[in-house]
């Protein structure tokens, strides 16, 4: 009996042990938690919010993210749909364009009489008149005759992009041998026939010369060699001018193109010719406006009568 007391005892000491224990814990904890400062107690409950809180943050940033791409995105749409209508008034608008059956020929068959400078000075005048071509209203059939020499030399190294023109004609043969001989007029300031109208049938050649005067007449005595027909522009019944009348290879184009458009030559030559030549309008009478209205004021005033003669002797 003495010794199962004892056994009981001995069995029921550590179940009050392990009691102790686990009380002196929980006592430990609610010690701890009574240690800490009211401070630190709202931090640690903010931390503990915080990482709560992770998840929700991550998909608010995430909805923010794609909010402000669809505001781009919009925006940028925005922008390019006032770019587009400003740009639509800001272009011109489109004339229609009616391809006229004339032709216009410019002759290089005098590549042998100019320096290269003059040479380089006549590709540039060419690239106007493919350039006025492209764009005018009533463009007519571009040819370019007796392309060799320097002339192509300058333009391979000058603008390659040549052989890819477009709505023109570039032959190495000479004129007379692409065009027929009926259908051929030389354009010429040497020539006493004046060009009253143009005929859509014909094919009007501009002789291809940066000369500076010093091959007078050539172009003139070349139609006369070949038997073709030759005119000169009628510049001078409405135009006078303080320089000579020998144009540049491209005003004699685009004087043609712009009488095509206007029906005027009048108004073709004044809207060509540059400011430097002096162009005057003329009368019919060939007089301009300063001469007419000098001898309006000649003739307005009377004579003197016999009296006021001899008074003033």
């Amino acid at each position: 009996m003495a010794d199962d007391s004892v056994n009981c005892e001995a069995a029921s000491r550590p179940e009050n042990d392990d009691k102790d224990s686990e009380s002196g814990q929980n006592g430990g904890a609610s010690t701890e938690s009574q240690s800490l400062s009211k401070r630190q107690r709202k931090k640690l409950l903010k931390q503990q919010k915080w990482e709560e809180e992770r998840e929700l943050r991550k998909q608010k940033r995430k909805e923010r993210k794609q909010q402000r791409r669809l505001q781009r995105q919009n925006h940028h749409q925005e922008e390019e749909e006032e770019g587009g209508e400003a740009q639509a008034v800001r272009k011109r608008p489109r004339r229609e364009v009616t391809p006229s059956s004339l032709r216009l020929v410019v002759d290089c068959s005098f590549d042998n009489l100019m320096l290269i400078k003059d040479v380089r000075k006549l590709h540039k005048q060419i690239q106007r008149c493919y350039a006025e071509n492209r764009r005018a209203s009533h463009p007519v059939q571009f040819y370019l005759t007796s392309l060799g020499g320097q002339l192509k030399q300058s333009m391979d190294e000058k603008d390659k992009g040549w052989v890819n023109w477009k709505d023109i004609s570039i032959k190495s043969e000479h004129y007379s041998e692409v065009v027929a001989k009926e259908d051929l007029v030389y354009l010429t300031s040497d020539s006493p026939n004046v060009l009253e109208e143009l005929d859509q049938k014909k094919a009007y050649v501009i002789g291809g010369l940066v000369d500076h005067n010093h091959h007078k007449g050539i172009t003139f005595e070349r139609a006369k060699e070949l038997g073709i027909d030759h005119a000169q522009l009628p510049l001078s019944s409405f135009v006078k001018m303080n320089s000579r009348k020998v144009l540049a290879v491209n005003h004699v184009f685009e004087i043609i193109l712009a009488y095509l458009e206007k029906g005027s030559w009048q108004e073709a030559f004044f809207t060509v010719l540059p400011q430097r030549k002096g162009a005057v309008a003329v009368d019919k009478d060939g007089k301009t406006v300063q001469e007419k209205e000098e001898e309006d004021s000649g003739s307005d005033s009377d004579p003197d009568t016999p009296e006021q003669t001899e008074k003033r002797t």
